[in-house]
């Protein structure tokens, strides 16, 4: 013990010494080749930022793989700061604030930077915020020279009809008649009754005063424009109150049916999704027209969605004639689709009758396929003689491609004949 406190101790913490030393000086020998490699790499692939152009790389051809001598490099007339960052491409975010912050300084003498700007992003339905907002700001300054432009230089497919709406939209809030004198004009391809930039002018004055666009879609030619002009003005009164989207329709005129069918039907999917019993009051006190049926099918829609049940109290609750037969009929069709079996049992609560008829016939169609021998059962409580051989007829027809035996059984048993 006393040889080893006197000889081995020392020499073992010399050896510790020695090896402590070793591997720091053998560290640096190995890390320094190393971060030698990797900055030679870093250097080698960073490019010379004397080469770096302000056009965006959207604009450079992409064959070009080569790099140009700085003597080669023909540079854009240099942009405004904010559009630099634009013309580089940075995020969604970064490229809007700072074509927000192009648009809110735009002016005569800045326009055709803007322009330059819009250009660089790519052409189609991606651009369309950004060439909306260019065509409201351009217009405000020189409507006429944004209408030029838009006409010239966007994509017919894609862009332009888009573009000269907004850009009308912008001159219509501040002078419709102007705005629509410049439409009636330079309408060369359509009849004056389907001119497309009319709507473009409705827009444009239905944001400061709906009512006063109402008046003038109201005063249209039966045609596209008007069309075009009611549907944007049905959306636009839906998002009001249900009771002011129910009197402007109210008082929509019938001088052309479709199109009082089809706008009042639009009102009523809208509001039908906002208030059912609001929409339902309002359908109940119509008089039965087509547009009035177009109501009733979005409302039942709804509400066989969300409730059949309640729906079909509400029907069950009617005073009778067309409103309630048509209404029966249309629950029918929908909630047998979901739930036959309740359907059936409503069914069952009205007693038989020839205004039931219909209504059992649209039963019949829909769980034929499904039930036959239900269905045929079903077909023998309508009324009227014809109808009930035309459904009998319409339910062996299915029947008998799947069971033809147990169809002509009943048949038999029956005493009918298809």
């Amino acid at each position: 013990m006393r040889i080893f406190l006197k000889f081995g101790l020392p020499w073992a913490f010399s050896l510790g010494i020695v090896f402590f030393i070793g591997l720091k000086l053998g560290k640096k020998e190995e890390v320094s080749p190393l971060l030698t490699r990797i900055s030679s790499q870093v250097e080698s692939t960073t490019p010379n930022k004397k080469e770096i152009s302000i056009i965006s790389p959207g604009l450079i051809p992409q064959n070009q793989t080569t790099t140009q001598n700085s003597s080669d490099i023909v540079n854009s007339p240099p942009l405004p700061p904010n559009l630099i960052r634009i013309m580089k491409g940075g995020g969604v975010l970064e490229r809007m604030g700072s074509y927000l912050d192009a648009l809110r300084s735009m002016d005569s003498t800045n326009v055709q930077d803007v322009v330059g700007a819009f250009e660089a992003l790519p052409a189609g339905y991606g651009r369309h915020l950004e060439m909306k907002l260019l065509m409201r700001s351009w217009s405000a300054i020189n409507p006429e020279s944004a209408l030029e432009y838009a006409l010239k230089n966007l994509d017919e497919k894609s862009e332009r009809r888009f573009g000269v709406s907004e850009a009308l939209a912008g001159w219509a809030t501040q002078n419709p008649d102007s705005a629509l004198a410049w439409a009636k004009a330079n309408n060369q391809k359509n009849s004056p009754e389907d001119n497309p930039y009319i709507l473009g002018v409705i827009k444009g004055v239905a944001e400061s005063d709906l009512d006063a666009a109402n008046r003038r879609m109201l005063d249209l030619p039966s045609g596209n424009a008007k069309w075009q002009s009611a549907t944007f003005l049905a959306q636009e009164y839906a998002k009001r109150s249900t009771g002011e989207a129910i009197i402007w329709a109210n008082q929509f005129p019938n001088r052309d049916p479709r199109l009082r069918e089809t706008i009042l039907g639009q009102i009523g999917a809208r509001v039908a999704r906002q208030d059912l019993q609001a929409t339902a009051n309002w359908v109940e006190n119509m008089a039965l027209e087509p547009a009035s049926k177009r109501i009733m099918d979005n409302l039942l829609t709804q509400w066989v969605a969300q409730s059949p049940e309640n729906a079909s109290n509400w029907i069950s609750e009617m005073k009778g004639g067309e409103h309630q037969q048509y209404a029966m009929q249309q629950l029918t069709s929908r909630w047998s689709l979901v739930d036959p079996v309740s359907t059936a049992k409503w069914l069952n609560s009205f007693p038989p009758s020839p205004s039931l008829d219909p209504v059992v016939g649209e039963f019949v169609n829909r769980i034929s396929g499904r039930d036959p021998e239900g269905a045929a059962g079903w077909a023998l409580s309508i009324m009227d003689p014809e109808a009930r051989q035309k459904a009998i007829n319409k339910v062996m027809n299915t029947w008998s491609k799947v069971d033809p035996e147990r169809s002509k059984a009943w048949l038999q048993e029956n005493q009918s004949t298809p």
